[in-house]
């Protein structure tokens, strides 16, 4: 066990462990660290208390000492600064014609750098830009590139809900929201009405993903063949916060029934999850001749499926493939055949040249030529015949 403080350095960001060396703090105090940009000026927000020596990130730096009034009083210039470096930042990136977005000057408590944050679409050369800054503030300049959430928590605002973001008020990391999630809930797919402040997918559908998909489990999906009290039918809507379930009775034509998920059995579980009916007609009870077919008539789940949920065995021995499926392919015999006898091949040379032989006695045949003819003598004549 190690004994640790937390510290965070801005109104809401991440909190750092620091060693407190014998020093004992309390809760939203300040006090003076030494962190990897140099000296910094942070406020306390978990006091002492012991950690597992595993739970620790290393290298775990210390507490140089508690803060007094005149660090305070360096921290409001170091603010004012901050306000006068933006507004010079910004005539420069207008001079370098940059297309990026200044979003916030921060200066380190011992004024030894400069960061500069901001935001741009693709890549920027501010080579220039860093050496011009560099002879106006004479010190470390350093400009980081962020995305566009961290813009919305920097700057702050209200969302759609009238309350401040959730980023710029309590959350100290971003959670991955995805489109699943507004999927699983029921919400509208509408870009503008389930996107935050700052162009992305809301923070806030993240919070009761986790109660939804509990109810997931529990609740016949859209599609689904139950067994209600009275009769079979098929799942056309339903409602997860209130645990009811519209549901179409087979041979009946009228309007689907409301029932309680505890009064249904699942016979077969649908292919849609907690998604809305795609016919608005349903929450009247109307419905077209189509519409009807399909709920009385579920649609057979396609032959591959069959065929995925045979045993391995029967697979193996092909007997439940279809018809439209093509079979494994298989290397001829005759390829096999010679490829074995080209590695025996292959190895008889290595091992004859490890034992030393020549090439003549390798196992190739040796090459065949064609009988030679006889040889002529005298003028042209062939051997053996005389002149008459």
């Amino acid at each position: 066990m190690t004994e640790v403080i937390g510290v965070r350095f801005k109104k809401v960001g991440k909190v750092y462990d620091f060693d407190p060396v014998n020093l004992k703090v309390d809760k939203d105090s300040y006090v003076i660290v030494e962190t990897a940009r140099g000296v910094e000026y942070g406020q306390v927000a978990t006091p002492n208390h012991e950690v597992e020596d595993d739970q620790i990130v290393r290298p775990l730096r210390r507490v140089l000492r508690a803060a007094t009034d005149e660090d305070k009083k360096t921290v409001e210039e170091n603010q004012r600064l901050e306000k006068e470096a933006f507004t010079i930042c910004e005539k420069k990136i207008r001079a370098h014609q940059l297309e990026m977005k200044l979003v916030e000057v921060e200066y380190t408590f011992d004024r030894g750098k400069i960061l500069f944050y901001f935001t741009a679409d693709g890549r920027v050369d501010f080579r220039e830009l860093v050496k011009d800054l560099a002879s106006v503030f004479r010190t470390r300049i350093e400009l980081r590139q962020i995305g566009v959430r961290d813009e919305a928590k920097m700057l702050g605002g209200l969302g759609v809900c009238g309350c401040p973001l959730c980023c710029a008020t309590f959350l100290d990391d971003f959670a991955p929201v995805s489109i699943n999630m507004a999927k699983d809930q029921g919400l509208s797919l509408n870009p503008s009405k389930i996107s935050g402040s700052c162009g992305r997918l809301m923070c806030c559908l993240k919070y009761e993903n986790e109660a939804y998909q509990d109810l997931l489990r529990t609740t016949p999906p859209v599609d689904s063949l139950v067994e209600t009290p009275n009769g079979q039918g098929v799942v056309t809507e339903i409602s997860l916060l209130r645990g009811f379930c519209k549901v179409r009775l087979e041979d009946s034509n009228e309007p689907p029934r409301l029932y309680r998920k505890d009064e249904l059995t699942v016979l077969r579980p649908g292919r849609i999850r907690a998604r809305r009916s795609k016919s608005k007609s349903a929450d009247h009870g109307e419905s077209s001749a189509k519409a009807q077919e399909a709920a009385h008539k579920p649609e057979p789940a396609p032959q591959k499926a069959e065929t995925l949920l045979a045993p391995k065995g029967e697979e193996e021995r092909g007997e439940n493939r279809g018809k439209n499926q093509r079979p494994p392919s298989r290397r001829p015999r005759e390829n096999r055949e010679n490829k074995e006898k080209r590695e025996n091949r292959n190895r008889e040379n290595r091992e004859g040249r490890e034992n030393g032989e020549n090439r003549e006695n390798r196992s190739r045949p040796p090459r065949r030529y064609p009988p030679r003819r006889p040889r002529k003598t005298g003028e042209g004549k062939p051997e053996g015949k005389s002149e008459e």
